[in-house]
């Protein structure tokens, strides 16, 4: 992949080269060793009238002839540009720029494979986009957009339905939806990305059914992500994947978002790891409803309602690993548009089928870790965690229908109402069960446990 990219490094710099050096020649357009200068079309930089006709039949000609097009340095109004199978549009980077004059996209793919884009800027002028992308992909396979530039989409900044390829080393900014959006993936890379401000959702990944995805999501910069459209949760997250099997979602940089920074609904054997979040309104690192199966490990979470939840057994979320994790400095509450009753202040909270190990907790205003809730824990083990300055270091639940639960080997340390709480929902009713008590409930397995 990456010889790949040199090589379209090299054909956007002689493309641009050909653009500044070529004599003026017919419509046809003079034919270079690696592509077609697009305004031997005549395509006029800084021109004030829209030029996609132009341009749709500079596109068209260099399809045709298997070569690509070349745009020099530039500001070019267009819009409803429609992408051949096998177009490869280069651009002279942070210089050649398209700027949208009217219709639904300003670029659009379908049933096109093998097309590129690199090195251009896409600028929407937040003119208004009927949920659809600045750039709107759909049916295609194999596609690349790299090191280009998404800003001020009045929709979404790239939507793609039914799409495999990457998209990479590429700034999406003022985005008032989605800034990108995927639908049905058919093995898609998001990679090294910068997303500074998106109404909605920074990278959101959605099947219509439930299935396997496999979308990847990597090393991406992801900042400043609201809430516009309102919920409890579907919208205002930095990464959210909904129906979606297989996804990962490793190594993002993650700060201020209303509500997660990475939240996976219903996707099973979701990988969440390495990432750093930072201000997250809501919970930081999410699986919830329908899901068998996520490890959540190895991440960073500073300044959250929640930092890890492992929940909704009553709908068929079980099964997880969260180990070495650092979670600290939570807040006291949810974001508005949240249920009031819901919980806050807790570090890491799991419901079923878990192992809880390794991870670091401070400065938790409710708990440092809670395990179950009601009748809804199974099959859980705490061990090896270090929680310092929580209330309750850790809160398990004693109401009656809750399984075999292990706490053990763990460090807690400044706990205000006790190290180790029975609960029967959010009700603390118990003594310190580190201390005494913990025979009364024969589910639980208390032991090795150092508390200060």
């Amino acid at each position: 992949m990456d010889v790949d990219r040199r090589r379209l490094f090299r054909l956007g710099a002689a493309g641009a080269a050909a653009g500044a050096t070529a004599p003026a020649a017919a419509a046809s357009g003079p034919i270079g060793m690696l592509g077609l200068d697009a305004t031997h079309f005549g395509l006029h930089p800084g021109s004030a009238e829209d030029q996609s006709r132009i341009l749709q039949g500079a596109i068209d000609e260099a399809v045709r002839r298997g070569m690509p097009l070349s745009i020099p340095p530039g500001r070019y109004r267009a819009g409803n540009l429609m992408l051949p199978r096998g177009a490869q549009l280069f651009g002279v980077r942070g210089a050649t720029r398209l700027v949208l004059s009217a219709g639904g996209s300003l670029i659009a793919a379908t049933g096109a494979d093998h097309v590129t884009l690199a090195g251009i800027v896409l600028d929407g002028e937040r003119r208004a986009l009927p949920d659809r992308g600045l750039l709107q992909l759909e049916d295609c396979r194999a596609v690349r957009i790299v090191d280009c530039e998404i800003v001020a989409s009045g929709g979404h900044g790239i939507r793609c339905v039914s799409v495999d390829g990457e998209v990479s080393g590429t700034t999406l900014a003022d985005t008032a939806d989605v800034a990108i959006l995927s639908y049905d993936a058919a093995g898609l890379l998001i990679a090294r990305n910068t997303i500074m401000g998106a109404g909605n959702n920074g990278i959101q990944i959605i099947r219509r059914e439930t299935g396997e995805d496999g979308t990847i999501v990597v090393d991406n910069r992801i900042e400043n992500v609201a809430n516009r459209a309102g919920g409890s949760g579907q919208y205002g997250n930095a990464v959210n994947a909904f129906r979606a099997a297989n996804v990962i979602v490793r190594g993002n940089r993650i700060r201020h978002c209303a509500f997660s920074g990475v939240r996976g609904n219903t996707a099973s054997n979701i990988q969440i790891e390495g990432n750093s979040i930072s201000d997250a309104g809501e919970v930081a690192l999410y699986a919830e409803f329908g899901f068998e199966g996520a490890v959540i490990s190895h991440n960073t979470v500073d300044a959250a309602a929640l930092g890890i939840s492992v929940t909704n057994f009553n709908d068929g979320g079980r099964l997880a690993v969260v180990a070495g994790n650092i979670i600290r400095n939570l807040k006291p509450r949810r974001p508005a548009g949240t249920d009031p009753g819901d919980a806050a202040g807790i570090g890491i909270s799991v419901e079923a089928d878990t192992a809880v190990s390794g991870n670091v907790v401070e400065n938790a205003p409710a708990a440092g870790i809670t395990l179950g809730f009601g009748r809804y824990l199974r099959d859980v083990a705490a061990t090896g965690n270090v929680v310092r300055k929580a209330d309750i270091g850790i809160a398990v639940s004693v109401a009656p229908g809750a399984a075999a639960t292990l706490i053990s080997n763990n460090v807690i340390t400044g706990s205000g109402r006790g190290a180790i709480v029975g609960m029967a929902g959010r009700k603390p009713v118990t003594g310190d069960l580190s201390e005494r008590g913990a025979e009364a409930f024969p589910h639980l397995m208390i032991s090795g446990n150092r508390i200060g």
